[in-house]
């Protein structure tokens, strides 16, 4: 999936709802190159997803949680992912 089908589907799925691997509800909305989530006051950029994103595809056996994806708004991206299909795991 290229950068760009990655945030139209981040796109489609904006407002329904999240979970952290802690169990933390979230929502996010989508703004133009950012992702807002209901629980900051901060917005992930889409650059910082398209990293992650990166990481992940380069190394699926070492990106096992959110810590590991060492970017900004891991635990949501990481939740995100998850539920998308992206990434597996609990």
């Amino acid at each position: 999936m290229s950068h760009e089908e990655l945030w139209e589907l981040l796109v489609r799925h904006q407002g329904e709802p999240f979970f952290t691997v802690k169990g933390l509800p979230f929502q996010y909305t989508i703004r133009g190159g950012e992702l807002f989530v209901d629980r900051r006051g901060k917005s992930i950029t889409k650059a910082t997803v398209s990293k992650a994103y990166d990481r992940i595809q380069e190394s699926p056996e070492e990106i096992t949680g959110p810590k590991k994806l060492n970017a900004f708004g891991a635990p949501y991206i990481w939740a995100i992912f998850r539920k998308l299909g992206i990434v597996a795991g609990a």
